[in-house]
Parts: C-alpha cells; structure tokens; sequence
C-alpha cells in the first residue's frame, strides 16, 4: 500500500474514531439526562398525587377522571397508592395497572425508601412517603414518549453527521496527504530521470528546513560521492590504460622488428632484454594496482593486529634492497625503545610494509647515492617515521598533486614510475588513521613524515 493511502486511511481513522467517541459520550450523556429527569419526574408527580388525595382530601374518583381525561401524554404517569401492608389505597388504572405491585416490590421500596426501575420500555419509580405519622408507598410508571424520541433524533443525527463527516475527513485526507507527499513524488520523478550518464543532475532540496529536503539534501550528497567516484574511475581507467599501452606497445614494437629479419644471438639477446625489461614494468604496474585497489577497501574487510614498525620498516627495507642491491637504506632509532607498545600499532602487516617500500624506494631512485635514511620515534600515543634523501627534490607547486594517483612531476625523466606508489603509501596510512607529511627543496632533498597512533 502507498504511502499516501496509509496516511488518508490513517487520519481517516484516526478523526473518525474521535468523532466517534464524542458522539458517544454526547448520546450517552444525553441518555442519562433524559432518565434521571423523567424518573424525578415520576416522583414530583406520584408525590403530588399524594398530597391531592391525602391533603386536599380529593376524592379518588374525582383523580381517576382527570388521569383518564388528560390529553398530555407526557404527564400519563400511573400512580398507585398503598399501605406498607400491601392494601391499594389509590391507583389511577385498576384496569391497566402497568406496574403490577407485588408485596416483595412493596417490601423491597419499604426497606431501600427508594427504587428506580424499567419495567419493559416504562420507567418506574417506587418511594416511601410519610404523611401525618402514617406510611404510604407510592408507585409511579410512563413511557418517556417525548424524550425517547429527542434521543431518537439525537442518536439519527449523530448517525448522519458522522457517515457525512467520514466522508468529508476522506477527502480532505486524500488532499492534504498529496499536498504533503507532493515533495516525495517530485523527488521520485527527478530520481528516475538521474543515470550513469547524466549524474550532474540534482534534486529540488526545497525549503531545506523539512525531513524531505533533508532527505533531498542527503541523495544529492549521495549524487556527489557517486559522481566524484564515476569520474575518479573513468579517470583512473584511462590512466590505468595509458600506462599500460606505452609498455605493451613498446614491447611489440621491439619484438615485430626483431621478426623483421635475421639478426645475431646478441641483437636477439638486447631485444629479449628490452622485451623482459617492458613486461617487468607491466607486472609492477600491476602489482601496484593490485596494491591500490586492496587500500580503498573498506576497513572492515581488511584484517588488522597487533604490529611493531620496527619489524615492519625491516622487512620492507630488506625487500627494497634484495630488489635494488644498489640501494642503501639506514633505520635509525632516535629514543629508546621502553616498550613494545611504543612502537606498535594495530594494522594491515601487508599494506603497511608495501607503503614503507614504496617511500624508501621513491627516496633512494632520486637520490645521487641511491641512498634512504628512516628515522623511529614516539610522541603523545603516536609513532613517528620519518623517511629522508638527499636527492633532487620536488619543487613546491607540485607537492599538493604528488599524492594523487598517476601522478608525475617534472623529475619523471629521471626514474621510470608510474605515479601509483606515493598515492597507494598515502591511502595506506590514512586507512590505518595516520598522517603522511612531506617537506622538499630542490637540489637538497625530500622528508617525508608519517605519524601512526598508538593501540
């Protein structure tokens, strides 16, 4: 069921049920009313009747004559008169006799001075009265034609004017819930117009102070992410491409022109070289991107320990040397270790060392001596490594853009690289909540500073 339909049925429902409720309690109030009144009325007259033939000395058959002659029907109350022995006294109607007295009703008025009754649709009032040192017990009973049919009327009325009423509160339910669901059926249609292709749109965030427009506020924040992430993928695609065209083409190059002809075993030997040297730049790219995709996981996916980054800073140096024998990287240990967890933090043992390599690697292929040097320490619930060349530095415009992903600055003539491992080294120590600073000046060297915290 729509939304929209649960709202009218529900304020629907909802107004009805109190109208329905307040017609009850008018109908029941007014019901109470109209018997208590008509029952003392029943005593104002059975007392009256009293008094007219115990005061005024009336005679009974003079009484019976007016009651039969009494053209108002409200006022035909039938009264009898007994002794408390049960001897008739006075009674308006033998005849009739609506009441029909027995002695336990006469006993019952005796002992309780008071009784209200129905006897089928009559009201019937029965009360002990004294009268010059002599006890009477008096009956009266009527029908309550005049006020059974206002409550007729009443109840009729009630009727009418709910079912009208549902009707109406139907309506207007049906009207305002469209008017307030209006801004959700305008952000459906825009929403269906939104695909891969023209995520630039927005949705109306309307008066922006409602729970629609907050929730139009948060899509079009949600079109925003997607829209950064589609470009960064298209972007990162073409890259991706590019970089692996210039190799791959390279190699084939190489290859179809040693098909050309016969050559010697050492030209066949440069060319295998050449060959082996492109497809080994192909599987590092690769590695690298393999590497990149693994650090843009979500955190959760990834398993995190407990790690020492001494240990850690060894491995990747001892990797960067076994594949660069010319390279020299020095770990220096700027205070004392005290303890463990000094130097320990709880993260990925794989991403963080592929990080350390990918710096201490990027220091020593642009320095002169092919030369890193690290430093460890500890502050405030942090480690502290600090990677440091003396080689040709990174020129000050270029230092916001060097951890973008492919990214190459003016020095790329100088190492082969693909612009993939600061980028991957920076999204690793961000997804372990560190901080990676950089420092350089041109023709003195690179500092690049990474802060970790603590367990």
């Amino acid at each position: 069921m729509k939304i929209r339909n649960k709202l009218t049925l529900l304020f629907t429902g909802t107004i009805a049920a109190l109208m329905v409720a307040f017609a009850w309690v008018v109908y029941f109030s007014f019901s109470e009313s109209r018997e208590t009144e008509y029952f003392n009325l029943l005593k104002q007259s059975a007392v009256t009747k009293a008094k007219l033939l115990l005061d005024a000395k009336i005679p009974p058959s003079d009484l019976q004559t007016i009651y039969r002659n009494s053209g108002n029907l409200l006022f035909q109350e039938e009264v009898a008169i007994y002794d408390t022995s049960f001897h008739l006294l006075y009674h308006d109607a033998v005849e009739i006799d609506k009441v029909k007295e027995t002695k336990q009703m006469i006993d019952d008025i005796v002992r309780e001075k008071e009784i209200h009754f129905y006897q089928k649709d009559l009201q019937v009032v029965g009360i002990y009265f004294s009268h010059n040192g002599n006890n009477y017990v008096i009956t009266s009973a009527a029908y309550d034609v005049l006020g059974l049919a206002k409550l007729k009327n009443l109840r009729l009325t009630l009727i009418i004017t709910l079912c009208v009423s549902i009707i109406f509160i139907f309506i207007a339910g049906r009207f305002f819930s469209k008017q307030a669901l209006k801004p959700v059926s305008d952000l459906v249609d825009r929403v269906e117009e939104i695909t891969a292709t023209n995520l630039d749109l927005r949705v109306n965030e309307g008066n922006g102070k409602d729970e629609i427009a907050e929730l139009a506020t948060t899509f079009n924040q949600m079109l925003n992410r997607l829209e950064s992430s589609f470009d960064a993928q298209k972007e990162f695609v073409s890259n991706v491409a590019h970089e692996l065209r210039t190799p791959l083409t390279a190699m084939l190059a190489e290859l179809q022109l040693t098909l050309e002809k016969d050559r010697t075993n050492i030209e066949y030997k440069h060319s295998i070289e050449h060959a082996i040297g492109d497809a080994q730049k192909v599987v590092r790219l690769s590695n690298d991107l393999l590497d990149l995709a693994k650090a843009n996981y979500d955190q959760t996916e990834i398993n995190f320990k407990e790690l020492r980054l001494d240990e850690i800073l060894l491995d990747a140096r001892n990797d960067v040397i076994h594949n660069h024998p010319d390279y020299k990287v020095n770990i220096i240990f700027e205070r004392e270790i005290e303890e463990d967890a000094c130097i320990s933090v709880k993260g990925n043992e794989y991403l963080l060392k592929q990080a350390f390599g990918n710096i201490i690697e990027n220091g020593c292929k642009f320095s002169a001596g092919k030369e890193c040097s690290i430093a460890i320490t500890y502050l405030d619930g942090k480690s502290i490594l600090r990677f440091q060349d003396k080689g040709v530095g990174i020129p000050e415009k270029e230092l916001p853009n060097i951890f973008n992903s492919f990214y190459r600055g003016e020095n790329q003539n100088l190492a082969y690289g693909n612009g993939i491992g600061l980028s991957l080294a920076h999204k690793i120590i961000t997804l372990h909540k560190g901080i990676i600073l950089v420092s350089s000046q041109v023709n003195e060297g690179t500092t690049f500073t990474i802060e970790i915290p603590h367990l």
